[in-house]
């Protein structure tokens, strides 16, 4: 994640901005720190403001807009302090009213990490765990979810998807099976950085699954031409991968001053700028950003409060971003 970048803003973060609720769904969302340049206090406490959320379409179950990722951020292995770290973010998060949490096998040690701190907090009942099934070895699926739950220590997960579409012609008939029979209650597939897109096309015309995971923020905008669209059309949930590049985006939109329409959105920074531009599409469910930050994941979840853009401000924020990132 984009940690170091975004100490800056935190540093100069300006007071929460709380907005009246946007009219293409969500409730409202505020904001912090503008620019390096600007002067505030840090934003790093919970806003009693509730988060914006968007149903998922096969359920009507509705989920805050902003989630929690942990690829390469939660993955410290056995170093305590830093598990108790990442043990601090998860508390802040689902203090500021966060649920979704995503992780795969595929993500080193982030799945103990995150057992770690659930257990800590005695397990939150508002939990929503994303997990996945990542082994070309088909007859092994099931010993990894098995092992993917003990390590959360929950009783079932939420959400179990193919990662990256591996053997998903064998995992995905099994993940429904589980489904039907109430051991996971949401099935869906993924995909990083546009690969595979004409396959996760295919599978969503033709499969029953609740989720699709993708990458999208300002300038990764390819899945608007038919991913998100057939995501509506379909009744498929979307969750964001990847908002920030791994913090790449956030590093080099860093250099540059916010436009002044930041102000009129109630971002702090470029943070919740990106965000902003992901979940006010109204094809997605939820962004999931990474980070081992505390003031971060607060930060984050920011941009689930306040005013969202409009077609015309996603119009001028993806012109701006693409503007500013080679």
């Amino acid at each position: 994640m984009t940690d170091a970048s975004r100490r800056h803003w935190l540093e100069g973060a300006s007071a929460l901005i709380v907005g009246a609720a946007w009219a293409g769904g969500p409730a409202a969302a505020p904001s912090r720190a503008a620019h390096p340049a600007a002067a505030a206090a840090p934003a790093t406490a919970p806003n009693n403001s509730p988060l914006a959320t968007r149903a998922i379409p096969s359920s009507g179950e509705a989920l805050p807009l902003v989630g929690l990722g942990s690829w390469i951020t939660f993955n410290v292995g056995n170093d305590a302090r830093a598990r108790d770290a990442c043990a601090e973010v998860v508390r802040a998060f689902f203090a500021d009213g966060g649920r979704v949490i995503d992780s795969s096998p595929m993500y080193g040690s982030s799945q103990p990490t995150i057992g770690h701190a659930l257990a800590r907090l005695g397990q939150p009942a508002a939990l929503f765990s994303a997990e996945k099934v990542w082994t070309s070895d088909v007859a092994r699926g099931p010993a990894q979810i098995e092992a993917s739950r003990a390590h959360w220590g929950v009783r079932r997960f939420d959400l179990m998807q193919v990662h990256n579409l591996v053997t998903w012609e064998q995992h995905l008939p099994r993940l429904l099976a589980m489904k039907a029979e109430g051991r996971v209650r949401y099935v869906g597939i993924t995909t990083s950085e546009g690969r595979r897109a004409g396959e996760i096309e295919r599978v969503m015309r033709t499969q029953p699954i609740d989720f699709v995971q993708v990458t999208y923020n300002p300038a990764d905008r390819e899945v608007e031409q038919r991913i998100l669209p057939l995501a509506a059309e379909r009744r498929i949930a979307v969750l964001a991968n990847r908002p920030f590049r791994e913090g790449a985006l956030l590093r080099e939109l860093a250099r540059h001053a916010l436009p002044g329409w930041a102000a009129e959105l109630g971002c702090d920074g470029w943070a919740q700028a990106v965000l902003k531009f992901i979940v006010s599409h109204p094809a997605v469910t939820c962004a999931i950003p990474a980070t081992s930050q505390v003031a971060h994941v607060v930060q984050n979840l920011g941009a689930a409060r306040g005013p969202m853009p409009d077609a015309a401000m996603r119009a001028r924020i993806a012109a701006d971003v693409a503007a500013r990132v080679a």
